[in-house]
């Protein structure tokens, strides 16, 4: 006989991975145990030399592991074997330590729905039903190891069912943690807009509140939903009470066939609708200007049932819910009951409310599907965080901060990257102090104390405020920088690259606002080489808004003439006018230009709409000519002022906008080649990164793609974060990993 120690790191806990490897010490004939610890789980085997060889050889095939596991790493060392041993036991969890991973939240397995909705079932229409496989997992863990005692599932004692359930190392549910049944778990109601619980059965009283179009708020896994029926004279009611006149909305389909009534759905966007991780997907309607109070554009985000509380409420004569996070405007999601009854009055008229405690917000995730099937993130939150992102460098102990919008940071440990779920943009004392919750929250998880802290060079976001003002060693990073530096980590690159870093907005190193570069270095540091000229910005922050002024801007610097004299003064004087090159802000003015729009209610809706109108021609293959001229500091420029008289001759003929449009894009596209050749030229750099948030644009993003790549440059994109700034703070991490300091 022969005895091994073994360790293993990874998603191993609250996933059934004790009951697997019970099961295959049983099936291998060995002894020995099984535990929890803090950094995963440990313990010990033996049996023959055969048998403990396929025991770690099953310990590295995913085939054979639990469908939510995730192993990053197995250690064996042999040991004297033990006489008189009995069996393979799973013994109580260790104390030693605080490095485990925690799984991220699971969408409700087909076991459990098969359950919810069986007449016979003790779990029958039960709202809280859940498994090892699927259910709760980051939002109510409180500390590590994960145990019942550990999670807000705590003040609810298993009945003598659900402990025998717990208990029987057959069962799907042996050691799931939030085991529980109607007899002895959560329970859900329903209460009116006053608070009042209104006695009866809660599923069929939200029916009934929505089937009469009000708006249902509804407690989730990590936050509150705001729910209702999605018909146009419901939806403009509920935009009028959240002050959300056009931003898009999500919907919650009961099953595919409901969702394929609203769009076109690929198979790889079907796999991602139906697994476990349960996103919001972005997918093209069946037409493209059909339930315009949904979204202004071409697309819908469509999510599936997450939650039994979900599945009960499409179950019965609704197929589709608008599916939004019930926070007032700029503020976190809210998580508790008296939370939303303070800050829901006035917007719901009635509440689904559970006696759960969500321990962390987590809003849902977004993204959608690339051509060539991978996802591309645009928020990664529930159903993935706090899954690490591993990396190809040491990042013990650094923080990496992220930006203002679109909030996130990065804790790093050893070759991990442990991103946080989507925080929000850091605008207000709410949301900063969320944000500060919960890098402490992962510090504490995670077993890693930040002693070095990356941030945003510019000095005004609350992030860097922040990491100033906490008293460790703090390093800056430009904002483009970051942005290149984190494309280049999440494809494992090392070097030097070029990066074409293209979003709204980004504070310079020259103190002037930056947003359509292209930089070459690598995580030691970075040059500008190109970008494109700056448009003034009438009012400055204001024009964000106010996009007909970015039109006017253009249209001046172009030399013709404007209609709005205070724009025309301002402009003349250069009064409250910074220069930008933020190419989100040329998207806007070339909106406005081509559609005559003067405020927009969201920021980069006009980047947004502008994509939408250019996708209605894609066969559209022109371009407008392409000039640079060197500016004083020799950074290239792009000289938009040819465009935009041709652009504007084009529109008074009565071009069509939508090939105008498209035509804006493709001269982009010819632009960026123009200019990465140039850099090629004069470098040698022949690898290419693209990031930044204006890259959520699929045509500049596959058009760019394709041109470069046809040019012989190897053309990186992102893949496990964000592109725009909440995939920042990755490229923060892999800077500073990088630097002394």
């Amino acid at each position: 006989m022969n005895r091994i120690r073994f360790f293993v790191t990874g998603i191993v806990q609250g996933v059934g991975f004790r009951p697997f490897l019970h099961r295959l010490a049983r099936e291998l004939a060995l002894t020995g145990f099984v535990r929890n610890t803090g950094r995963g789980v440990d313990g010990e085997a033996q049996g023959s030399g055969g048998a403990l060889l396929a025991f770690e050889r099953a310990l590295c095939d995913p085939a054979r592991l639990p469908q939510l596991a995730v192993v990053l790493s197995v250690r064996t060392e042999a040991i004297p074997p033990v006489r008189g041993e009995d069996g393979f036991a799973i013994l109580e969890s260790a104390q030693d330590g605080r490095q485990t991973l925690i799984s991220p939240d699971i969408g409700t397995c087909p076991d459990c729905l098969r359950e919810l909705f069986a007449p016979g079932d003790r779990r029958y229409r039960y709202p809280f039903i859940n498994c090892t496989n699927c259910g709760p997992r980051f939002t109510i863990v409180r500390a590590v190891p994960y145990d019942r005692a550990s999670t807000t599932m705590a003040g609810f004692a298993m009945c003598g069912d659900c402990a025998r359930e717990y208990g029987d190392i057959e069962d799907r549910r042996y050691h799931a943690q939030p085991d529980c049944c109607a007899a002895c778990g959560p329970r859900l109601w329903f209460a009116d807009a006053a608070g009042e619980e209104i006695p009866g059965d809660a599923i069929a009283q939200a029916h009934a509140l929505l089937a009469r179009g009000g708006i249902l708020a509804v407690k989730g896994l990590g936050g509150f939903h705001l729910a209702c029926m999605a018909d146009e004279e419901t939806v403009l009611r509920l935009r009028a009470r959240k002050h959300r006149e056009e931003k898009p909305l999500a919907v919650m389909c009961r099953d595919l066939a409901a969702a394929r009534r609203l769009c076109r759905i690929e198979q790889g966007e079907a796999e991602l609708l139906e697994g476990p991780r349960k996103p919001i997907v972005l997918l093209k309607k069946l037409k493209r200007d059909s339930h315009p109070w949904l979204s202004d554009n071409g697309e819908l985000g469509v999510m599936l049932p997450y939650t039994p509380v979900h599945a009960l409420l499409l179950a019965e004569g609704v197929d589709t819910l608008v599916m939004t996070s019930a926070n007032p405007s700029a503020l976190p999601a809210v998580i508790g009951n008296s939370e939303a009854l303070a800050q829901l009055t006035g917007i719901a008229d009635g509440y689904l409310f559970h006696n759960r405690d969500i321990e962390a917000r987590c809003d849902d995730s977004l993204l959608r599907l690339l051509d060539d099937g991978g996802a591309y993130y645009i928020r990664r939150s529930r159903g993935y965080a706090p899954q690490p992102v591993p990396v190809d460098f040491d990042c013990t102990g650094l923080l990496a901060m992220g930006a203002e919008q679109k909030a996130s940071f990065a804790l790093g440990k050893g070759k991990d990257a442990f991103y946080s779920q989507h925080i929000g943009d850091l605008k207000n004392a709410e949301t900063l102090l969320h944000y500060q919750q919960q890098i402490v929250r992962y510090e504490s998880l995670f077993g890693v104390k930040a002693e070095r802290l990356v941030c945003d060079l510019h000095p005004d976001y609350l992030s860097s405020r922040a990491a100033k003002e906490s008293g460790l060693p703090v390093l800056s990073v430009q904002h483009h920088h970051a942005h290149m530096a984190a494309c280049m980590a999440d494809n494992g690159l090392e070097g030097d690259c070029i990066g074409v870093v293209w979003d709204g907005t980004g504070l310079g190193t020259d103190g002037k606002i930056w947003g359509g570069e292209f930089l070459t270095g690598g995580y030691q540091g970075a040059r500008r080489m190109a970008s494109i000229r700056p448009v003034r910005l009438p009012g400055g922050d204001a024009a964000v808004e106010r996009i007909g002024r970015i039109g006017d801007s253009l249209r001046h610097d172009a030399g013709l003439p404007i209609g709005d004299p205070l724009v025309g003064a301002m402009l003349n004087k250069g009064i409250s006018c910074p220069p930008s090159s933020g190419m989100g802000r040329l998207f806007d003015g070339v909106y406005a230009l081509l559609t005559g729009r003067q405020v927009v209610t969201y920021e980069g809706q006009g980047a947004v709409l502008l994509e939408a109108l250019a996708a209605g021609a894609e066969d559209e293959r022109g371009s407008f000519d392409v000039s640079f001229y060197d500016d004083a500091e020799g950074v290239r420029r792009f000289d938009t002022r040819p465009m935009i008289r041709a652009l504007i001759a084009c529109r008074d003929a009565g071009e069509d906008a939508g090939r105008l449009a498209m035509r804006f894009h493709n001269t982009l596209i010819a632009m960026a080649a123009q200019a990465c050749a140039a850099i090629r030229e004069e470098t040698g750099l022949a690898r290419v990164v693209l990031s930044g948030g204006v890259f959520f644009n699929q045509i500049l993003l596959r058009g760019l793609y394709a041109r470069l790549g046809e040019m012989g440059f190897e053309v990186y994109h992102h893949r496990r974060v964000s592109t725009g700034d909440e995939g920042i703070a990755l490229g923060q991490l892999a800077v500073a990993a990088h630097r002394d300091f």
